[in-house]
């Protein structure tokens, strides 16, 4: 194994000739896709990874200045192909690495079939004319609160994050992976995410791109899934799940699987 899968604790499961690439999204690792993989071994050559910073990683490999932005992951992800020789996948971005997909696409649009994404979002902050569901003086306040006491900020965030009370089990499950990232990396991650503004690249994505979105969700309004579908350059799609929450593979799988499968078996025009 080289450094790049060391690293990002890869692993590859499946031996079909179609190959999956599962990105998740910020304060979870690869775990999250755990309801979804087992319907998708058996067609498919499945890479699951963690993003450097989540709890799992080294966090001797976090750079601060490389994370600042989201092109560090984009680059991180392309790597990986190159690592594991993939010439052509389907990727599935959950939050931010479906922006981080998108970025990586624009370098190497080769590498991607089509980009599956779940709560996607190119902006946080509200601006003229864009509802982004966040003012920045929200963001400042949540910064000031993982700074203040990480744990306690952890313990408020995972349920309204999830859209559950804390007994249930995706509630402590996303605790318990927000809970494993150092405090430090933590913040600096969902700095770079929530300060992140992708709405200029989106006309230049040519990669056919699924968008799915919970219709209520803490984090991304239904309306920026319709402002990704009117901006992305290439072919997209967009279906809102009646499911709540920012991680509907995780808390509402019997409703979201089915409609990922869906979209993963079948392109845009069909």
């Amino acid at each position: 194994m080289g450094i790049v899968e060391e690293a990002h604790n890869v692993k590859v499961l499946g031996s079909g000739g179609q190959t999956i690439v599962l990105g998740h999204g910020f304060g979870t690792d690869q775990s999250v896709w755990k309801h979804l993989v087992p319907h998708l071994v058996e067609d498919y050559r499945v890479v699951l990874y963690d993003n450097i910073g989540a709890g799992t990683t080294n966090p001797e490999y976090f750079d601060f200045e490389r994370y600042s932005t989201l092109e560090g992951f984009a680059f991180d992800l392309i790597a990986i192909f190159e690592d594991l020789q993939i010439e052509s996948c389907i990727f599935v971005g959950h939050s931010v690495s479906a922006m981080v997909g998108v970025l990586a696409s624009l370098n190497r649009p080769d590498l991607f079939s089509k980009i599956v994404m779940i709560s996607a979002s190119p902006r946080y902050v509200n601006d003229v004319d864009y509802q982004g569901g966040f003012e920045q003086d929200d963001l400042n306040q949540l910064f000031e609160a993982m700074r203040n006491n990480y744990k306690a900020w952890c313990m408020g965030f995972a349920p309204l994050a999830v859209g559950g009370d804390l007994d249930s089990v995706a509630v402590q499950e996303f605790s318990r992976t927000l809970f494993n990232m150092r405090p430090d990396i933590a913040l600096s991650v969902a700095q770079t995410i929530f300060q992140s503004d992708m709405r200029q690249i989106l006309p230049y994505v040519s990669v056919p791109c699924h968008i799915l979105q919970s219709v209520k969700d803490l984090a991304v309004p239904v309306v920026v899934s319709e402002y990704l579908h009117a901006n992305l350059g290439g072919e997209s799609i967009v279906e809102v799940i009646p499911s709540d929450g920012h991680l509907p593979q995780l808390s509402s799988p019997d409703s979201v699987v089915p409609v990922l499968l869906r979209h993963i078996r079948h392109d845009i025009a069909v």
